[in-house]
């Protein structure tokens, strides 16, 4: 009997093919006690264990296709860095002589203080990093306690046109599928955020994450229909189903090749009106991606990756050098980049060890508050990035502003340091932008004011819409209230984008909702005329736009936002596409 499955579509695609059951044999690690004279070669076990898993990412790296853009790599690099890291692989050791117990228990007890750390984080994506380090941990702990490798890590595997069900799977293991030509991949775990999940989609395999019980329901060998776009798994499918997806299929891959002739053709909708076009980066592998499709620049460079698996924060130097690398590789086209946007909680391994989350660390010391307490993990980034423009068109965005006060300190910081590199015949363009992200209801509500002081404004839909709504996104239990479409969130939305049209002031979007061709008539309905999105949605939001003609639809949208009629509502918005 047909039956279908659902989760978080995070890797677009039709796929169909057979089941393939990813076995990870439970990890019994126990505690036991080592004799003192044994403690040394325990140790040495330990550090055996690191070293073969160290060689095993290696070898898988060094599978990567020719044909796979370089950056790719990345992905696998950030776990090698982490086996090099002391945080994981020395503090271990330290547990191994203090406590005298064998390796596995040493190593469960530092992992269960990282992921400690990381599932206090507000920041979905950030939180999602302790997958890295439990990817990283099971490795060593597998080859600790003498498991046998993966069928799909094993060369020579018969997993050609095969769909892998898994609790989880690594970066590693997406490489591997590219690899060995698997069809597509579903998990009971995971979310969008994840290194997997963002691996998946440069690489192109479909895949649906958070299937609960997947692997209770499927079969081993059983046909398999996955769509990657929509989040829904359907097993045993009858001959009329069967034959729709693949009609699908055939539709979809028609379509997405028929977008690449929008990667030089203008932003303009069908009446006329130009739009802007950016992309969201935050990893290497996106530099190249957002040239690829087009990227009339970056709305959006998250730089909290320079934060992580450290204990010390990153000097200006690093700073400098990884925005150096983003200005150059993109040759010209404006780049923005946005400020530290972590939390009181969020030091991951050792930046603010000494400093205690508080009880509801989204509402606490976080983004532009904690740099603004912090000089020194604020200081030398703001410094980089007034030097970094001196090399091209770069923009400074502070995320998570509540009042104006604190854009005005961030302000008068910059350009006091402006004031010193005059001084000091450093080079810097005196006329860069800083703008602010609306994210907080507040800020939304007061726009206006934001939009008289900034050079520009960008609304993070992700965080605005979860504080409108007062849920937690990725909360299992909750997340159904996320919806974009709320009445309430679309005013602020409206209020935001209006007042940056009476002040002059450029209004981009981008968070989640702007890289949703769900949403992008609406947008463009509600005055939104700058969308950054992640470069593998830039051009379906593209085709959408050219297809649209605004005219059309500005007085639906403004009955929208009039409207206390729910049924009149959804009626609106479905007039309006």
């Amino acid at each position: 009997m047909t039956f279908s499955l659902h989760g978080v579509g995070v890797s677009r695609g039709i796929a169909i093919g057979k089941a393939h059951i990813v076995v990870h044999a439970d990890l019994d690690v126990r505690e036991y006690p080592v004799a003192p004279d044994a403690v040394d070669a325990e140790i040495a076990r330990l550090r055996e264990a690191v070293t073969q898993a160290r060689e095993n990412l290696h070898a898988i790296r060094e599978k990567i296709p020719a044909s796979t853009p370089a950056d790719i790599a990345a992905f696998i690099d950030t776990h090698l860095l982490m086996l090099e890291d002391s945080t994981l692989t020395e503090e271990p050791v330290h547990i191994i002589r203090e406590r005298r117990c064998n390796a596995e228990w040493a190593l469960k007890i530092q992992r269960d203080v990282l992921v400690g750390v990381f599932e206090l984080m507000d920041d979905p994506y950030l939180r999602t990093r302790q997958d890295d380090v439990d990817h990283v941990v099971n490795r060593i702990q597998r080859i600790l306690l003498n498991h046998a490798p993966l069928h799909h890590e094993v060369a020579g595997s018969q997993l050609s046109g095969k769909v892998l069900i898994a609790d989880d799977l690594t970066p590693a293991d997406a490489l591997l599928m590219q690899h060995n030509a698997i069809a597509a991949f579903v998990t009971e775990f995971g979310g969008q955020t994840s290194h997997t999940s963002i691996l998946a989609r440069s690489l192109g395999i479909p895949g649906v994450v958070g299937v609960h019980h997947a692997r209770r329901y499927i079969r081993e060998d059983e046909i398999l229909i996955v769509d990657g776009k929509g989040g829904v798994v359907i097993g045993e499918p009858d001959e009329q189903t069967l034959r729709h997806y693949k009609q699908r299929r055939r539709e979809q891959q028609k379509y997405y090749q028929g977008l690449k002739r929008l990667k030089a053709a203008p932003a303009v909708t069908s009446d006329g009106q130009a739009i802007d076009l950016y992309a969201n980066v935050e990893l290497p592998a996106d530099f190249e991606a957002a040239r690829r499709v087009g990227a009339t620049g970056v709305g959006l460079y998250r730089t909290e990756f320079l934060y992580m698996n450290r204990s010390v924060a990153p000097s200006e130097e690093e700073h400098f050098e990884s925005y150096r690398q983003l200005v150059e590789a993109l040759g010209g086209l404006p780049v923005t980049i946005r400020t530290l946007d972590i939390g009181a909680d969020k030091h991951a391994d050792g930046i603010l060890a000494s400093r205690t989350a508080g009880a509801n660390p989204a509402l606490g010391l976080r983004a532009v508050r904690l740099g603004l307490k912090e000089p020194s993990l604020s200081w030398p980034q703001l410094r980089a990035i007034v030097r970094v423009s001196a090399l091209g068109p770069v923009r400074m965005m502070l995320p998570m502003l509540s009042t104006i006060d604190e854009a005005r300190q961030v302000v008068d910081i910059v350009r006091t340091m402006q004031a010193d590199f005059v001084q000091n015949d450093v080079p810097f363009d005196p006329h860069m932008q800083i703008g602010g992200m609306i994210e907080v209801p507040a800020a939304a509500m007061f726009a206006d004011g934001f939009a008289r002081y900034l050079d520009f404004l960008s609304i993070g839909t992700n965080d605005l819409i979860q504080y409108a709504i007062a849920i937690d996104r990725i909360n299992d239990e909750v997340n159904y209230l996320y919806d974009p479409l709320h009445p309430g969130v679309l005013r602020l939305i409206a209020t935001t984008i209006d007042a940056g049209r009476r002040r002059g002031t450029p209004v981009a979007m981008c968070g989640e909702m702007a890289g949703d061709t769900r949403y992008t008539r609406l947008l463009l309905a509600l005055g939104l005329r700058i969308f950054s999105v992640h470069p593998s949605a830039l051009l379906e939001v593209k085709d959408v736009i050219t297809n649209t003609a605004v005219g059309d639809i500005e007085p639906l949208a403004r009955r929208v936002l009039r409207t206390s009629s729910m049924d009149r509502f959804r009626a609106l918005i479905e007039a309006i596409g």
